[in-house]
């Protein structure tokens, strides 16, 4: 049961990363060009901006992996073997369900209004019953044409091939299903955080 491993990493969010730093970079070095005193004053605001620019927008991922996904985002990194999947939803965003938790995928939020009054029925084909709810009806972010919906599907069709081949039936290993915090992530921005406010006190 061969299977590729898949990374998603949106690219609008990695072209806004890019953009907000660059425009930070200019900010600082203009300040910096002005005043040099008022350039250590200011610039941890503009230096905290940018590294929440990177942590909001450049680092979330998805990767589809053969025992499991992992799910990057902000603050910490999840992986959920697929054995310990109860549910894939799209409604706010890509989202896992497990018997311990929810985890949402950063980088898979569901499409906008302006993005879903375009769908059609073709948008939908392909999409596994496992997506279906009580009533069989489907949300708009569960379009294959949609990052949120193409990357469910992804994950769906893999998972009922486990199921389907007997492969799931095992059951999880709950000390497989780990949580990973950025520490390094939580620590900088804390300390941008506190520079910032003394920055603008004194």
């Amino acid at each position: 049961m061969a299977f590729q491993e898949v990374v998603y990493r949106p690219v609008f969010g990695r072209a806004l990363a890019v953009i907000t730093v660059v425009v930070c970079a200019v900010g600082i070095v203009a300040l910096f060009w002005g005043d040099v005193a008022a350039g250590l004053r200011y610039a941890w605001p503009i230096v905290l901006v940018a590294v929440l620019a990177w942590a909001l927008f450049w680092r979330p991922s998805l990767r589809v992996q053969q025992h499991g996904i992992t799910v990057e985002n902000v603050l910490r990194t999840y992986f959920v073997p697929w054995p310990a999947i109860r549910e894939i939803d799209t409604r706010y965003a890509l989202t896992l369900r497990t018997s311990r938790r929810t985890v949402s995928v950063w980088a898979a939020p569901a499409p906008g209004r302006h993005r879903t009054l375009g769908l059609a029925s073709k948008d939908f084909e392909g999409v596994g019953e496992s997506a279906k709810g009580e009533y069989g009806e489907l949300r708009p972010a569960d379009a294959v044409s949609t990052p949120s919906g193409n990357l469910a599907q992804l994950i769906r069709g893999r998972w009922e091939e486990l199921r389907d081949a007997g492969l799931l039936a095992a059951g999880e290993d709950p000390d497989a299903e780990t949580v990973t915090w950025h520490g390094a992530t939580v620590a900088v921005l804390a300390l941008l955080a506190g520079a910032t406010v003394v920055g603008l006190l004194i």
